[in-house]
């Protein structure tokens, strides 16, 4: 696994996002594969505060579970896990785990604000936040205390919207989102930019909102309703709710087909999924609980992408076949090169000009 670059003050790709290249100098920190180093993390406490999705959402908060139970595995810290009800939990919940814990992981965008005040109230606890940056008044604050895992989504997704461009035979996809937030967006713009470049001849995806990331049967109706507009393919961004994306899938029958985003979810629907656009989500909470097992933890920002694996697109199943694979390698590579700077934002998608296969850059042979 690569190092992440050392990116953030410079990178076009915060700016949109946060605007914080002036206002925190942050360290990026390294994701490391399991460290023969680390420390025997008997004593030590990580406690994850899920969002309101909770756990069983088959999706984000699973992933971050996924982690937790990895780092009680080979860290030995003790685990624990308090599920948020409402929003209003938020911060009782963060403050109940800083109290309890070694290490807090506030899971998602919505806890950014709670984190905050938290982090603050608990200077000397430390913290994890994944998909945003603390913030006060929708504005971000430099705490010593809190790393904040930051994906590329649009990466991943740019290679998820290739398979479906490729893939498609009906010439139409596909989106269904459940909450209207930059990480969903990043999700968004990054699978229409990929079936822009790879297949001209398909059309933008049909794009609806359920504004929840709790309800598979919301997340059914609405897939349904996306099949029955001739999509046969849907990339669901929408946590527990695209449980029903698979549902609606299953209901079609032939021909209907899943994208999957964070993880793969074939255990949904072995058949219906084609890919699964990953996220890890898993890799950043256990990378933070071994920085505080070896007392070396740094506040910050982990930059999650292709190029370091926190982003990337698997295929399970054999469903996708291997000249859609081979341009989908070629995509990636470009990406990670940087002959492709994939759009983050829907006012960025406006100004992207699509990059055909036969515009990337030759391959490098290897020596």
């Amino acid at each position: 696994m690569s190092h992440p670059a050392r990116l953030f003050a410079r990178s076009a790709f915060w700016r949109p996002i946060f605007a914080l290249a002036l206002l925190l100098s942050l360290s990026v920190t390294v994701l490391r594969a399991p460290d023969a180093r680390a420390q025997d993390g008997k004593g030590r406490t990580v406690t994850i505060v899920t969002d309101t999705a909770g756990l069983g959402d088959q999706n984000f908060n699973d992933l971050a579970k996924r982690g937790l139970d990895r780092a009680e595995a080979d860290l030995g810290i003790t685990p624990k896990v308090i599920e948020s009800q409402e929003t209003a939990d938020y911060v009782p919940n963060l403050t109940q785990a800083a109290e309890q814990s070694d290490l807090t992981v506030a899971v998602g965008f919505l806890l950014a604000d709670a984190v905050a005040t938290v982090a603050q109230d608990n200077p000397d606890k430390q913290f994890l936040l994944i998909d945003a940056v603390p913030t006060q008044n929708d504005e971000p604050v430099e705490l010593d205390n809190v790393l904040s895992a930051l994906f590329r989504e649009h990466e991943g997704a740019f290679l998820g919207g290739v398979v479906a461009a490729l893939m498609t035979e009906t010439g139409k996809v596909g989106i269904l989102g459940g909450q209207d937030i930059p990480p969903v967006e990043r999700y968004e713009v990054g699978f229409v930019a990929g079936i822009r470049s790879a297949n001209p001849d398909v059309e933008d995806p049909v794009i609806t909102y359920t504004d929840t990331f709790g309800d598979p049967a919301l997340g059914r109706e609405q897939s349904l309703a996306l099949y029955n507009q001739d999509v046969d393919i849907v990339f669901p961004i929408a946590g527990a709710t695209g449980i029903g994306t698979f549902d609606a899938a299953k209901e079609v029958g032939e021909g209907a087909f899943v994208i999957a985003a964070d993880t793969d979810q074939s255990h949904l629907g072995e058949e219906q999924q084609l890919c699964a656009v990953t996220k890890g989500v898993d890799t950043a909470v256990f990378s933070a609980a071994e920085q505080v097992v070896n007392g070396e933890f740094e506040a910050g920002v982990l930059d999650l992408r292709l190029e370091n694996e926190g982003m990337g697109l698997v295929t399970p199943g054999d469903k996708v076949p291997e000249d859609v694979l081979a341009v989908v390698d070629q995509y990636r590579q470009a990406i990670i090169d940087g002959a492709i700077e994939v759009p983050t934002t829907r006012d960025e998608l406006e100004d992207f000009e699509p990059v055909p296969l036969d515009a990337l850059p030759a391959a490098t042979p290897e020596a």
